[in-house]
C-alpha cells in the first residue's frame, strides 16, 4: 500500500460509533494509531503495530505525531457568518436596559443588518466575513455551513451566497451554502408575509441554477413564518432537489420538530422548546437536533433543550456557533463545545460528536467528512491533548497543533 502521508504514534478519535449506551456512544478511540493518506483521502486507519515495515517504507512522507490526539476536522454546521454592518452598539444599549422595541426604533435589529448587507458589494461581504472565518479555521474547522438571509431580495441573497462561495475558494474550507430568504420580512413587505413568501419561492430556482445553493432553511416561529408559509418554501426546495433544514422551536413549541420530520429535513436547529411529540418525530425521521448554546447564553434564554429526551428518542445531537451579529457573535467552536456541556448537559464525547460526525449528518455530507474512515476526506486535526475531554474543558485555550485538509497541512491564515 502506498501513501502520500503516513501519520503514526497518535491517539485517534475516529468517531466511528462502536458502543451506544443511553445515547452517549464513544469516540471510536484507537490507541497508538496510524492514518494513511493518498490523493487527499484516508486509505488506512488502525494501530501502528498492525502495519508491516514495508508499509512505512512505501510512503512519500512519514509523520510521527508524538502521541497527539487526532480527530476529524471540525464542522460548524450552522452559521450566518456573512453579513454587512456591525451591531455591537445595540448590544451595549441592551446592557443598559433598552428594550427590543427601543433598539428597533433606533434603527437596530435585523433591519440594520439587512441594510448593511444590501449596501455592501460581494467583495466587501467577503472581506468582512474573512476575519471571522479565519478565527473559526484557527480552531480546526474544515467544513462549515453559511446561510444567506440578510439580503431578503434576490440581489442581496445572491451577494451573500457568492461571498460564501469566495470563502470556500480562497480560504481552504469546505462550505455548504444554505438559502435562508425566509428569515425575516423586509421593510418593503411589512404586513405582507404571504407575498414575501411568494418572492422567496420565486427567487430560489435562479440561485439553484447558478450553483449557489446546497440546502434551504426557514425561520418557522411565532415572530417568523408559520408552518404553512414555511411549507410553501420547502415544497419548492424539494422540487429542486435541495436538502431541507429548519430554524425551529426556539421561542415556542411551534411544531418545528414535526415539520422538519414531515419534510425529512436534515436538521431542526435551536430546539429549546421542542416537546415530546416533536422530539419523537425527529427521532423516527432521523432529523438531527442542532443545538446552539452560545445563542442561548447571549440572549439570556432560561429554557434549555430537552437533551435527556433526545437521547431517549435516539435523536442525534449536533452543536454549532450560530455565528451572527444579533444573537451569537461567536467564532469559537471550542467555546461552543464547552457551553454545550456546561449549559445543556452534553458529555465531552457528545460535544465532539456534535462538531464532527453528527454535524456532518446535519449537513448531509456524512459520506465524505465527519469521521476518520477509509474513503473519507483526510480532514484531520492534531491536538496537544491527552484525551477528548480536554477539547471541551478549557475556556479560551486553543490546543490545535496542526490541521490537514484533504491530506495537506493548512497554513495559518
Amino acid at each position: 500500500m502506498e501513501f502520500d502521508l503516513l501519520m503514526t504514534n497518535c491517539k485517534i478519535a475516529t468517531m466511528v460509533k462502536k458502543v451506544f449506551n443511553n445515547g452517549y456512544g464513544d469516540c471510536g478511540i484507537i490507541e497508538s494509531g496510524a492514518i494513511g493518506i493518498k490523493d487527499g483521502k484516508i486509505v488506512f486507519v488502525g494501530q501502528s503495530s498492525s502495519m508491516a515495515a514495508t508499509m512505512a517504507s512505501s510512503c512519500i512522507k512519514l509523520k510521527d505525531c508524538g502521541g497527539a490526539l487526532v480527530t476529524p476536522g471540525l464542522i460548524d454546521c450552522h452559521t450566518h457568518v456573512v453579513y454587512g454592518g456591525n451591531r455591537c452598539g445595540e448590544w451595549e444599549m441592551k446592557l443598559k436596559g433598552a428594550s427590543y422595541e427601543e433598539v428597533a426604533m433606533s434603527g437596530g435589529g435585523i433591519v440594520n443588518t439587512v441594510e448593511g448587507t444590501r449596501d455592501a458589494t460581494v467583495e466587501q461581504l467577503f472581506e468582512q466575513a474573512k476575519v471571522r472565518v479565519a478565527s473559526m479555521l484557527g480552531e480546526g474547522v474544515t467544513t462549515m455551513e453559511i446561510k444567506s438571509g440578510y439580503g431578503l431580495h434576490e440581489e442581496g441573497e445572491k451577494k451573500m451566497l457568492l461571498a460564501a462561495q469566495m470563502i470556500e475558494e480562497q480560504m481552504g474550507v469546505k462550505v455548504q451554502k444554505t438559502y435562508l430568504a425566509a428569515h425575516a420580512v423586509p421593510k418593503e413587505y411589512e404586513g405582507r408575509k404571504d407575498d414575501y413568501i411568494t418572492l422567496c419561492v420565486d427567487m430560489l430556482k435562479g440561485l439553484v441554477d447558478a450553483g449557489l445553493v446546497d440546502a434551504c432553511d426557514a425561520f418557522c416561529e411565532s415572530i417568523g413564518f408559520s408552518v404553512e408559509q414555511t411549507s410553501r418554501v420547502f415544497e419548492r426546495a424539494k422540487e429542486l432537489g435541495l436538502k431541507i433544514r429548519l430554524h425551529g422551536d426556539q421561542l415556542n413549541d411551534f411544531g418545528g420538530g414535526e415539520l422538519a420530520a414531515k419534510f425529512e429535513a436534515k436538521s431542526c436547529d435551536h430546539c429549546e422548546f421542542c416537546g415530546e411529540k416533536a422530539i419523537s418525530a425527529m427521532g423516527e425521521a432521523g432529523v438531527v437536533a442542532v443545538l446552539l448554546p452560545t445563542a442561548n447564553y447571549f440572549i439570556k434564554e432560561s429554557k434549555m433543550p430537552n437533551v435527556a429526551l433526545m437521547r431517549d428518542k435516539s435523536v442525534d445531537i449536533a452543536i454549532a456557533t450560530n455565528c451572527n451579529p444579533g444573537s451569537s457573535p461567536c467564532t469559537s467552536i471550542l467555546l461552543t463545545m464547552n457551553m454545550a456541556c456546561t449549559r445543556f448537559g452534553l458529555t465531552p464525547a457528545e460535544a465532539l460528536r456534535g462538531v464532527t460526525v453528527n454535524a456532518a449528518k446535519a449537513l448531509g455530507v456524512e459520506d465524505s467528512v465527519g469521521s476518520i474512515e477509509v474513503g473519507k476526506s483526510a480532514d484531520l486535526c492534531l491536538w496537544n491533548c491527552e484525551n477528548v475531554c480536554e477539547l471541551s474543558y478549557y475556556l479560551g485555550l486553543n490546543q490545535l497543533k496542526e490541521c490537514f485538509v484533504e491530506g495537506k497541512k493548512r497554513e495559518k491564515i
